[in-house]
């Protein structure tokens, strides 16, 4: 990152949220999805005793950095590990490796019997209240008010260990389940830093209105991967032993096979899909997850991903919000105009010449 860049680097304490310095951070990579934790990597150079006093105040597992575009809050995360590395000039730098804060809640084990039954999205929030509830546990993370109609009901015992992101992520697995991602933002009125937990069902969503990209225009490239190694026109899932004769061979309980019937018909191979889910014994759990599967990877899995120029008519708040892209080249003659939803954001910041660019991760709508 120059000394020009439009970004800044806001280093915290993770409980108190107090800004503990504001630093220089080069060669600098940050992502973020809907659905599983984004990363930051990059490097503080420390070239005198002053400022390595200064970095020294980072504790891995401790501190939190926000990268800041302006005004605005593009990432927030937990620092978790960091290297300090001299060079043969004795050039100092310190390295350091972030996720954001839903990786916060993969370090956490539910250590009490728990029951909870209503809303997914209300036992998704209560397992959220439950780890912040303990002892040096309270991160910050608010809740939001966003229903689903979903009845669930789970149970967890002391002594299972469970992670506490597994427990959320198996329950937002199922057919009808939901997404979840932890978003931060200014707050408008106040301007204090709010890291919220965002959750959407069947899906995130944000913005009404589409974000218009063009090529030529703010795209500078694309790609359309097909990839049927992970697609699939049947799935199946396996669970836990439901089996008491201690005599008798041990199976696993397993689902009812699912099949894209529709795909089959058109002329489609069968191409087979499974997965365990060693902690689950409902059949009726499994046959939702085995639907939840093959509606995600029917057929050929595509993830379009496009770079773009970042300027001020692009937002901060992108994951969730829908893309409609027009690109006229040799491939699309005759004009593509389609709309996808952007569930994955890759900034890179301009640094040596390069523009300041995104890499959206979409799925078509």
């Amino acid at each position: 990152m120059t000394t020009n860049t439009p970004y800044r680097a806001i280093f915290c304490d993770l409980l108190t949220d107090s800004t503990i310095d504001i630093l220089p951070l080069r060669d600098v990579t940050v992502d973020d999805y809907i659905g599983k934790a984004g990363s930051l990597t990059g490097t503080i150079p420390v070239p005198d005793a002053d400022t390595a006093a200064r970095v020294r105040r980072i504790e891995e597992g401790r501190t939190s950095v926000y990268l800041q575009r302006g005004h605005d809050l593009w990432w927030g995360g937990i620092i978790w590990t960091s290297t300090l590395h001299s060079d043969d000039q004795g050039i100092l730098t310190l390295e350091i490796q972030a996720a954001t804060f839903e990786s916060y809640a993969r370090r956490r084990c539910i250590r009490a019997d728990r029951s909870f039954s209503g809303d997914q999205l209300d036992i998704a929030r209560a397992l959220w209240a439950d780890l912040q509830a303990a002892p040096g546990g309270d991160i910050g993370v608010s809740p939001g008010t966003e229903t689903s109609g979903q009845q669930r009901a789970v149970a967890y015992r002391d002594g299972d260990e469970t992670v506490y992101q597994e427990a959320i992520e198996a329950l937002a697995a199922v057919d009808n389940g939901f997404e979840q991602r932890i978003s931060v933002y200014r707050d408008p009125a106040t301007g204090a830093r709010v890291r919220r937990l965002q959750l959407g069902s069947p899906a995130i969503r944000i913005g009404t209105t589409d974000l218009v990209l063009d090529r030529p225009g703010s795209i500078l490239a694309y790609s359309f991967p097909h990839d049927a190694t992970r697609g699939g026109t049947t799935a199946r899932t396996r669970g836990a032993s439901v089996n008491d004769n201690q005599a008798a061979e041990s199976r696993p309980q397993c689902s009812t096979e699912q099949v894209a019937g529709d795909l089959l018909a058109a002329g489609y191979p069968r191409i087979d899909l499974t997965s365990d889910h060693t902690d689950v014994t409902d059949k009726n759990t499994l046959n939702s997850l085995a639907r939840a599967e093959l509606a995600a990877a029917r057929g050929a899995v595509v993830i379009p991903e496009i770079t773009i120029r970042l300027d001020h008519l692009v937002p901060p708040a992108l994951l969730g919000r829908t893309a409609r892209l027009r690109i006229t080249d040799e491939w699309f003659a005759e004009g593509l105009d389609a709309r996808y939803r952007i569930i994955g954001v890759k900034v890179s910041p301009a640094q040596r010449g390069r523009p300041d660019t995104a890499d959206l991760y979409l799925e078509e709508v």
